[in-house]
């Protein structure tokens, strides 16, 4: 019995003399810390992958091309290993354009950021509406944007820039009061160290390059990937979690993800992900995630820059504010990527798409951010309409301009009903839990936005 006790014990979190919760090494421990409210309440982040790859800034495109062969960060694994049609394309591309005898290594003289402006950046996010930005600290390559010392002459000070790109755009996206966080990836597709002794890789390479990254710039999002090769046990993730949870500078605000082993994908760790409306290989749009949970994408096929990309492989404006507000009535956050070119540039389409949704939550904000899922929602789903809920209030959002809109499921007669961006009242009636909204009229000059539209029923709940 006393053996079983102390087994119980250790799974859980403990406390110190001070009152604060410590978490131990073990994934019970780990998966009750409460995540961060900064963190639900935000909705919407911008990714970044930028890193050698952005030299080549080449990926196959087409509807027959899976999701994930269209990615050109993993231009080096796809031109090295595919031994298929999609790795094919990859080494003609490089043979025709690099020539035989050029290797992947070659492409850190031309990763120049010569010029990076993380002032621009900075407030191009902060226009977009965004709340907190992740940047690829350290790719699948092993390339890291850090002086990392753990990855000597193959960072962005040693080589390349010469540059400390992390560090630079940390304080430009803090200055501007945005929440900063970092992607790593825990493997490394040709590091010898990791084909040769994982155990090693790990405890002499991957943690002390975690630790470093967490206590250089104090992210508030540790943003992981690469877990898929090894169970987190081999990855030792429990442990640095408790570290980081425990005792690091950023303990009480960071937030991690739920990529920290083969076996942890919507099962362990802080938020859970979707990519491209996938968990791994299975269809996620539809599913109940009982979790915060946060789905990422780029604006086109790829994460990082595909200059073979055209303008129909990227999606409009209307299409992202539309996944934006589909995921928040979800329940979750949307991390939308943009792939900078190797000389620091945001191309122009991607500035375009991140001010337009910065334009739209400017007028509509209220219905995205510190909202919540209505789960008692109308069960009948009607296209291009969604739902959010902030304390009593709710919002009605619509895709698509109807001059009728129907639903049950209120709980008091609302104080009034407004249509975000313009001023009064707007007609309705309720009948018991039931309301009908008419549409005010409007013109080109009194519209209050574009693309979708918020009707906010007040005190109703």
């Amino acid at each position: 019995m006393k053996s079983l006790y102390l087994s119980a014990a250790s799974c859980l979190l403990f406390l110190t003399v001070s009152g604060q919760p410590r978490y131990a090494a073990n994934w019970t421990s780990i998966d009750s810390r409460p995540i961060p409210e900064w963190y639900t309440d935000a909705k919407f982040g911008i990714f970044i992958h930028w890193g050698l790859f952005s030299v080549p800034s080449y990926a196959p495109v087409g509807k027959d091309i899976p999701v994930y062969s269209k990615y050109a960060e993993w231009y080096w694994f796809r031109w090295q290993t595919d031994s298929g049609k999609v790795g094919k394309a990859y080494r003609e591309y490089h043979l025709k354009n690099y020539g035989p005898g050029f290797k992947y290594q070659d492409f850190a003289k031309s990763f120049t950021a010569e010029l990076f402006n993380p002032d621009q950046w900075a407030e191009l996010f902060k226009t977009s509406g965004a709340k907190y930005v992740v940047l690829t600290s350290k790719h699948h390559e092993g390339f890291t944007l850090w002086p990392s010392k753990e990855s000597w002459n193959w960072n962005s000070v040693d080589v390349g820039p010469h540059r400390d790109l992390a560090g630079d755009l940390t304080r430009s996206v803090k200055a501007r009061g945005l929440h900063m966080g970092f992607y790593y990836s825990l493997y490394e597709w040709f590091n010898p160290l990791y084909k040769a002794d994982v155990t090693k890789y790990v405890d002499e390479h991957m943690l002390p390059q975690m630790k470093d990254l967490v206590n250089r710039y104090q992210p508030d999002v540790f943003w992981t990937d690469g877990e898929w090769e090894h169970p987190s046990d081999t990855w030792k993730s429990t442990r640095f979690l408790s570290w980081l949870y425990n005792d690091s500078p950023v303990k009480n605000s960071v937030v991690v993800n739920d990529r920290w082993g083969k076996e942890t994908r919507s099962k362990h760790g802080g938020f859970y992900t979707t990519e491209y409306d996938l968990i791994h290989d299975g269809d996620a749009k539809n599913v109940s995630i009982p979790r915060p949970w946060e789905e990422c994408r780029g604006i086109g096929g790829s994460f990082g820059l595909n200059r073979n990309e055209n303008l129909e492989d990227y999606s409009t404006s209307a299409e992202l504010i539309g996944i934006l507000i589909e995921k928040v009535a979800r329940g979750g956050n949307l991390l939308l990527n943009i792939g900078p070119a190797a000389d620091g540039t945001i191309p122009v389409i991607m500035q375009q798409r991140l001010t337009d949704m910065g334009g739209w939550l400017k007028v509509n904000g209220d219905a995205i951010y510190g909202t919540q899922e209505w789960k008692e929602r109308p069960q009948a789903k009607i296209e291009g309409r969604y739902f959010t809920r902030k304390g009593k209030d709710l919002y009605l959002i619509t895709t698509k301009w109807t001059d009728k809109l129907d639903f049950a499921g209120l709980t008091r007669k609302p104080a009034s009903v407004t249509l975000l961006g313009l001023k009064g009242s707007v007609k309705s009636n309720v009948s018991g839990s039931k309301i009908s909204i008419t549409a005010p009229v409007v013109n080109p000059g009194n519209m209050p936005c574009n693309y979708a539209w918020v009707y906010r029923i007040a005190d109703c709940l």
